[in-house]
């Protein structure tokens, strides 16, 4: 019998979490049994936890994924970049019969409301969770250092601030309500964490 190779098996890793993503988002994490997720990834059950140990550990593997790729954006442009991303994400078609792809939103979405219910998750999570807001203290820092940030505000405040944003923004989405002014809503928490303009004086 032929070895799998290391990209095979990554390949296959992955078809599962997009097809498990695509199952929590329609029906919730509870609503996604077994046999859902079966016939989401069109594998079966011993296929799909063979790679991930229980439902729970494909949650996770699966809002793991989110945090590292917010994360690395945040990095290189920091978190109301994230939100803009996500706002394309929403008005983009997906192909098929032009509604959003927002199967990420039902990831997002379940995370907040088993962070609330689920204690268990929730220490679970904390240590993954981390990754994105240290990304965010750091890309704000760099800022700060560089004379780009507002001075007035303390950085852990303004890192707060922004997360509060982007959960603001993840709901708004999820309940389908219009996005037309968004864009202008993001351009002014851009300008609001700016540092501000230097007054000058007058001769």
């Amino acid at each position: 019998m032929p070895r799998v190779s290391t990209d095979q098996l990554a390949a296959r890793r992955q078809h599962i979490l997009d097809g498990a993503r695509r199952c929590f988002a329609a029906y919730g994490y509870e609503g996604a049994t077994v046999r859902r997720l079966e016939q989401s990834t069109g594998l079966s059950r011993g296929a799909i936890f063979h790679y991930f140990r229980d439902k729970d550990a494909l949650f996770l593997a699966l809002a793991e994924q989110d945090a590292r790729r917010m994360a690395d954006v945040v990095a290189e442009q920091g978190l109301v970049q994230v939100m803009r991303n996500l706002l394309a994400t929403a008005r983009e078609g997906d192909g098929s019969d032009g509604t959003a792809d927002l199967s990420w939103l039902g990831t997002r979405l379940e995370v907040s409301r088993r962070l609330r219910t689920d204690p268990d998750f929730r220490q679970g999570w904390q240590a993954h969770s981390a990754e994105l807001a240290t990304a965010t203290v750091n890309r704000l820092e760099r800022q700060a250092a560089a004379g780009a940030l507002r001075d007035d505000v303390a950085v852990p405040v303004l890192a707060r601030y922004l997360d509060l944003v982007l959960e603001g923004l993840v709901s708004h989405l999820a309940m389908g309500l219009p996005v037309d002014a968004l864009d202008g809503v993001l351009d002014v928490v851009e300008q609001s964490v700016r540092a501000l303009p230097r007054a000058t004086g007058t001769a």
